[in-house]
């Protein structure tokens, strides 16, 4: 198990409320009320539990309005807690680390990686390019913390923006390598599959595109306050 992002020091609390997507109302374990910036637009199915133990980092930044960031939560899932990542801000962070580290070894071979970088017919920005001496390689990251039991699942809600995504991977192929990474938030799971029951069009255009070229890679992250950890792949199971 390879370390490849460490966390800055994290303070404990428990999540009394979320609202308006952004806020998350926190009680640290000193007693102090706050409210914490809650970087993760979705649902969070699952996971967004009132009263769980979670993590949250401080910025110094007098800027900021907000100075904490909630980053972690824990869960009671398949018979023991296990930590979910919350901040959707690092995932595509965590894998150009990794990449540059090279533990992911699908993705090891290239000259330079180049992120946000404009593509496609529908004015999207994939994650992260990289250049080889042959086909470039365009990864587009999506991270997931809904389960069922030790199954990941992606989506947890409708996502136009993720089915526009798809479609312009497939675009590429074959002048690219085009590959849908799911970043598998948290450590308890050890395969992945589309959630269809939360958007069934998602599931149908992701199985159009592996038929297409599409190349699926589930990696499986073991969470903790102290940071994140590759885990190698999950299974990729599409029924």
């Amino acid at each position: 198990m390879t370390q490849i992002y460490t966390y800055p020091p994290l303070f404990e609390g428990k999540l009394i409320s979320r609202y308006k997507r952004f806020f998350a109302d926190i009680e640290l374990i000193t007693g102090e009320l706050i409210t914490a910036h809650c970087p993760n637009t979705g649902p969070m199915t699952g996971v967004c539990l009132l009263g769980n133990r979670v993590m949250v980092s401080k910025s110094d930044s007098k800027t900021r309005k907000l100075a904490y960031t909630w980053e972690l939560i824990e869960v009671n899932d398949n018979d023991r807690p296990v930590w979910c990542g919350v901040n959707t801000a690092l995932p595509s962070k965590v894998i150009k680390a990794a990449i540059e580290q090279k533990v992911i070894l699908e993705l090891n071979d290239y000259l330079r990686i180049r992120s946000e970088v404009p593509y496609g017919q529908e004015k999207s920005r994939i994650d992260l390019v990289l250049d080889t001496t042959g086909r470039p390689v365009y990864i587009e990251v999506k991270n997931t913390t809904w389960t069922d039991g030790t199954l990941a699942l992606f989506p947890d809600t409708v996502t136009t923006r993720g089915q526009k995504h798809i479609r312009e991977l497939v675009s590429i192929i074959p002048e690219a390598r085009a590959v849908m990474l799911y970043f598998i938030n948290r450590g308890d799971c050890d395969r992945f599959s589309p959630g269809d029951d939360r958007d069934p069009k998602y599931g149908q255009l992701l199985r159009e595109a592996v038929k297409s070229g599409l190349e699926v890679l589930p990696c499986r992250f073991d969470i903790t306050p102290e940071g994140i950890s590759y885990l190698g792949l999950a299974e990729f199971i599409l029924p």
